[in-house]
């Protein structure tokens, strides 16, 4: 306590005080052992041995009677007492050394005054007081086919972000909230596999827990609605110039930059507290990076304006790395015919308009989606084949890996291949190690519309979480239509569907087909079997070689097609269960 008040407040006055007590309390271990062997030894003489003994009262002319030599007077002569020394000396060096929690560094970012903070949480990391950003996401899944005009306000609500930057293996989070005592009953952190166990102080309001590293979680009381997204980035490294020539600096405020038309060899880095308000575009361009931990906004524009919040077409070698993306007035990130693409750490939030799409890779290559968070109005990680951008033969959609994700997907599929599949072949397709925390329709889903040979898909560690209750999607056919919450009680998502056929979406006159398709290690996390359904269009379209490798539901591992409660018609060859 006395090294509190040698060090004012602060991260680094803190990490000194805590250094100073590490070496106290390296050397009080020493001492602490020294006298517990003094005390062993007066109690057994052959406490080491008769012969260490000899040795110490020849070489140090001790008494025979009354207290024996210490440790300390020991170390330089005896062997045995010098490997003894070594090991106590080491372990107090690692002590020492050890890294500590106030070790880590947390970053917290200003909000712009004319940013609206969302008012029914106050958040703390790792103590420091935190500004809850303002969000508008989808509260029903209420969709219709685009008609001309936007989406109304009633069908959405106002949600809370939290963003930070850490290096810490955990990160301490106490959140205060405005929220009944009866919404305080129920309170769930996700991703579930986190197996997270909030403290809950009913009287003052509070919920308390830890989340390792840089997941993303999500922080529900009562339910779903008005949620908290907690959203970390790695600490980034600042530019040296901010004049650089070839660098596009946004620092913390508010930027009104519409289009940013985006060259070869440039770099774009939005700093924490910056608000840029418009979206990327790059046409032809290769060698490009987008980083940092700011938020680029299409909210004040209408469809079509801004075209997402990342949009690049014929390109290759770039890098989006952080970056929160808010309020897409299409698609949120688009690849179209582009070769080796990075997406890392980004974060999907307010996502609630028409074709709010997460990230969409159509006939692009070697392309790498990791580590993010996307909370989407329609499909959420997607891959695509289309004409758009079409010069000349069509690319296929080839060597795709999207990994460490946590998906959130409000409508559509959370994870899938089409519906647009016009490319030579889908192939090498990996979801690994991520997290579905809430779909709408179908959580794992190859929808094939085109021609494309679909081959070589794995859906690997993928964890999926279905309530008791999961309001049932409607489509919405006129204006007078409201959405009706009991429509289905009993509605479930599906886990997986495999489907050929022709939709509204296909471009192509002919089918493809699909083959070779493993899902290993998905864990459900349910109280009852999702529904599943594979099915082939012709004799000549077929799915086959579909594979279950330790399915689990509930905690139980499924071995048969009426386990996993799956349907499949005359078109399906060779589906196992392993």
């Amino acid at each position: 306590m006395i090294l509190l008040f040698l060090f004012p407040f602060g991260k680094g006055n803190a990490l000194k005080a805590v250094k100073i007590f590490k070496f106290f309390l390296s050397i009080t271990s020493l001492v602490l052992l020294d006298g517990i062997y003094c005390l062993l030894v007066s109690l057994s003489p052959t406490f080491l041995s008769k012969k260490l003994a000899q040795e110490r009262h020849k070489n140090y002319n001790a008494p025979t009677t009354g207290r024996p030599v210490g440790i300390s007077s020991l170390i330089l002569e005896s062997v045995a007492m010098k490997q003894m020394f070594g090991i106590l000396l080491g372990l107090s060096i690692a002590v020492f050394l050890a890294p500590t929690r106030v070790d880590a560094e947390t970053i917290v970012p200003t909000v712009p005054e004319s940013e609206a903070i969302y008012p029914d949480f106050e958040v703390w990391i790792d103590g420091v007081k935190a500004p809850v950003w303002q969000c508008r996401v989808s509260a029903i899944p209420f969709n219709r086919v685009w008609p001309g005009y936007q989406r109304s306000l009633d069908q959405s609500e106002l949600a809370g972000f939290v963003t930070w930057e850490t290096d810490a293996p955990t990160t301490q989070i106490v959140v205060r909230t405005t929220r009944s005592a009866e919404a305080l009953q129920s309170v769930v952190v996700r991703p579930l596999s986190l197996a997270i166990e909030p403290q809950v102080d009913v009287e003052k309001k509070e919920v308390a827990f830890s989340v390792p590293g840089l997941v993303p979680t999500v922080l529900e009381l009562g339910d779903f609605h008005n949620c908290l997204h907690l959203l970390p980035f790695p600490i980034y490294e600042r530019p040296k110039d901010l004049n650089a020539p070839n660098l596009r600096y946004y620092g913390p405020g508010v930027h009104r930059e519409g289009v940013i038309e985006v060259k070869s060899g440039e770099e774009i880095f939005v700093d924490a507290g910056a608000v840029v308000y418009g979206g990327v575009r790059g046409v032809n361009v290769e060698n490009v990076k987008i980083s940092g931990p700011g938020i680029i906004d299409a909210g004040p524009y209408e469809r079509g304006e801004i075209n997402g919040i990342f949009r690049f077409l014929n390109s290759k070698n770039v890098t989006i790395d952080g970056i929160v993306q808010r309020d897409p007035d299409v698609w949120s990130t688009t690849f179209l015919r582009c070769d080796d693409m990075t997406v890392r750490n980004t974060k999907l939030v307010g996502l609630w308009r028409y074709n709010a799409d997460g990230i969409d890779l159509c006939n692009s290559e070697r392309v790498l989606v990791e580590n993010s968070f996307l909370r989407a109005f329609d499909d959420a990680l997607v891959v695509k084949g289309l004409d758009q951008g079409a010069d000349g033969p069509q690319k296929p959609c080839k060597d795709l890996t999207f990994r460490k994700n946590v998906v959130w997907c409000d409508w559509g599929r959370a994870m899938e291949l089409g519906a647009e599949t016009r490319a030579p072949e889908f192939a090498n397709i990996l979801f690994e190690d991520s997290d579905i925390i809430r779909s709408t329709h179908i959580a794992l889903d190859i929808q094939h519309g085109d021609r494309a040979t679909i081959r070589d898909i794995t859906f690997d560690n993928i964890r999926v979480e279905f309530d008791d209750k999961i309001p049932t999607p409607i489509y919405q056919h006129s204006d007078e239509q409201v959405y009706d919450p009991d429509a289905d009680p009993a509605f479930c998502p599906n886990l997986a569907v495999i489907v050929i056929r022709s939709t509204m979406w296909s471009g192509d006159k002919e089918n493809g087909t699909v083959d070779n398709v493993l899902f290993k290690d998905v864990y459900v996390y349910s109280n009852r079997v999702p529904p599943s359904s594979f099915s082939g269009f012709s004799a000549e379209c077929k799915a086959t070689n579909i594979v279950f490798e330790n399915l689990q539901i509930g905690g139980k591992k499924i071995m048969s097609a009426k386990d996993a409660n799956l349907r499949q018609n005359e078109f399906v060859e060779n589906v196992s269960f392993q």
